[in-house]
């Protein structure tokens, strides 16, 4: 069996090939068997939303660490492919959640900045990267997330764009591998982050109206993922089904997991 090392190198492998890596997110141990099982799927990533949805907590760091990362234990319990963790805002102490989740098998993470002044959200960055290098994973892939959408939206689009550039590469500048800009980017949006951060440096969210997976891969985007859409895809077929039997007294078409 592989180590955690050898799976964060493998992480960080195939962040740097030039093919898009396609990362469904999942959030507990079925959701992981079956997104495994899936012809294609070389990584996989949690979705703190999801999770937290799951154990009844709202998003936002509302669920303790200790449930978040139990789940994420359970998770990694089934699988043997390389795992990146959704940590938020690393709960109050981002390098020791990093270090605890390390222990556990993690070999990436999503760490929100929260539009924390600059200079302290590229320190927490170097310590998280820090505190890797001394679990023996120097390979960690850190997801960098700079919130310059998901909080600081609602300013002018220049602003934004301009503050997920500066946050974005103060990030790569601290020793993340990748960044992380959720939001309802444009090609050439996409085509200015990537040309200030480099190529495999970007990631992104599938959101509808956002560039095509083909054209992701062209501009030299490095990976996108769904959030919480997988398990909210999940879901309403799951309604979908409970309405149909209800309405009507019989299934829908469905195909039996592996």
């Amino acid at each position: 069996m592989s180590t955690t090392a050898d799976r964060a190198s493998e992480l960080l492998r195939l962040h740097r090939d030039p093919a898009l890596l396609k990362v469904v997110n999942v959030w507990d141990p079925i959701s992981t068997s079956a997104v495994a099982g899936a012809q294609g799927t070389v990584a996989l990533a949690t979705a703190s939303h999801s999770i937290a949805a799951t154990l009844g907590y709202e998003d936002g760091e509302q669920i303790p660490v200790d449930e978040m990362l139990d789940m994420i234990r359970r998770i990694l319990a089934v699988t043997d492919l390389p795992v990146s963790a959704d940590l938020e805002g690393g709960y109050g102490d981002a390098p020791e959640t990093i270090r605890r989740a390390i222990e556990l098998g993690v070999v990436g993470a999503n760490i929100e900045d929260q539009l924390k002044p600059l200079d302290e959200a590229a320190s927490q960055v170097e310590a998280i990267m820090r505190a890797a290098k001394d679990a023996g994973v120097p390979d960690f892939v850190l997801n960098a997330r700079t919130d310059a959408f998901p909080v600081g939206g609602d300013r002018d689009r220049d602003v934004v764009i301009a503050d997920a550039l500066a946050r974005g590469r103060a990030y790569l500048d601290a020793g993340a591998p990748i960044v992380f800009v959720p939001g309802p980017l444009t090609s050439d949006e996409v085509r200015t982050l990537v040309d200030a951060f480099g190529k495999q440096r970007l990631t992104t969210i599938a959101l509808p109206g956002t560039p095509s997976f083909d054209e992701l891969q062209e501009l030299g985007v490095a990976r996108v993922s769904f959030g919480p859409i997988s398990q909210r895809v999940a879901l309403t077929a799951l309604q979908e089904l409970a309405e149909t039997a209800l309405a009507h007294g019989e299934l829908p078409g469905f195909r039996e997991l592996n």
